[in-house]
């Protein structure tokens, strides 16, 4: 099946503008970044070189993958329902444009700022650790293992959160309540990732290929199962 790309980025542009219009979702978008930051900081600010052993039991640059699957699933629950509730999903549907275009510039408009905010947080984080942290205390959170999975993660673990809530997202009729429920079905991906950056998991090279093949498997299977749940005719019939 050929997509076509200028009918994608029409909606991802279309998408981008509409976020930055919803002052709703702008402000939760840059909660949940704060949220999961101040731990971290907390644990560079406080720590002194006595301590940082404790600190290299537990992986907290981890902690901020909740980021990328907090953040996507408020944008991608707005996608569907959002336009619904506004009364602007019935012009776009009667375009010519196929639904797996439509669902692909929405989900492409959701990941792309949530994966920039997401690094420009890790960014700041590895920037106070280096200038403020004592160097035993950035040693123990500095490793390099961490920063890779947090930069190979962080796509893998944003798609994934999209297309939970897209397809939430198609099946609401309140944005809100889209939005809600999509945080919701989010949790058990903060609630792995919480475990694995308080070492109640133990990471292994072995868990972190398993669970990166897991995620692209699931990245890829959900953009085969989402588009048909993605039903034109009910959608238009229901904004009317």
């Amino acid at each position: 099946m050929s997509l076509s790309a200028r009918r994608i980025r029409a909606v991802v542009r279309k998408e981008l503008r509409e976020y930055r219009r919803n002052r709703s979702v702008l402000v939760a978008v840059v909660i949940f970044p704060l949220i999961f930051l101040i731990q971290p900081l907390v644990a560079v600010f406080i720590q002194r070189s006595s301590s940082a052993t404790s600190l290299a039991q537990v992986h907290l640059l981890l902690y901020m993958l909740a980021i990328p699957v907090l953040a996507p699933a408020v944008l991608a629950a707005y996608s569907v329902a959002g336009e619904r509730q506004q009364g602007s999903l019935e012009p776009v549907l009667a375009t010519p444009i196929r639904r797996e275009e439509f669902l692909t510039g929405k989900a492409l408009a959701a990941l792309l700022p949530s994966v920039a905010i997401a690094y420009v947080v890790y960014a700041v984080f590895l920037a106070c650790v280096v200038v403020f942290a004592q160097p035993a205390v950035a040693e123990a959170l500095l490793r390099l293992p961490d920063i890779l999975a947090q930069l190979l993660f962080t796509p893998l673990l944003a798609a994934l959160s999209i297309w939970i809530a897209i397809a939430i997202s198609t099946r609401s009729s309140d944005a809100r309540v889209a939005q809600q429920l999509s945080l919701v079905g989010s949790l058990p991906l903060v609630v792995v990732t919480s475990l694995i950056a308080f070492d109640v998991i133990h990471a292994t090279l072995r868990l972190g290929l398993g669970l990166g093949a897991a995620l692209l498997l699931a990245d890829l299977l959900g953009w085969r199962i989402v588009p048909p749940m993605f039903d034109r005719e009910r959608l238009i019939i229901g904004t009317r």
